[in-house]
């Protein structure tokens, strides 16, 4: 996962998007953004998933493993493309809620 944080980082800069703000719409702080791109950190799957999604890359493209920044689903069709698209946004939806559920239980617990 070497090229992960340059990607990172060359990725952001194309949408002329601060730390910060990529931070904010990933639910993450810019440290761990700073981290990701300096490879001191690699993300989780789930915030693995959002950065492909937001970029529009494969996470192979994203991981160094193929120069091919798109994921090509050659034998579907648009129509099933969208569905899993809109799948993966749903799953991701529910882990933020899961996550901060967690969180919330934390609080009141301690």
């Amino acid at each position: 996962m070497l090229y992960f944080g340059s990607k990172l980082r060359a990725l952001r800069q194309e949408k002329e998007l601060t730390q910060q703000q990529l931070a904010d719409r990933l639910g993450v702080t810019k440290a761990t953004i700073s981290a990701y791109e300096t490879n001191a950190k690699y993300p989780s799957v789930e915030v693995l998933i959002a950065l492909s999604i937001f970029f529009h890359v494969s996470a192979d493209y994203l991981l160094g493993l193929s120069e091919q920044r798109q994921t090509e689903y050659v034998h579907l069709t648009d129509e099933q493309n969208q569905l899993i698209n809109e799948l993966i946004r749903q799953f991701l939806s529910l882990n933020q809620k899961n996550t901060q559920r967690n969180l919330d239980a934390k609080k009141n617990s301690g």
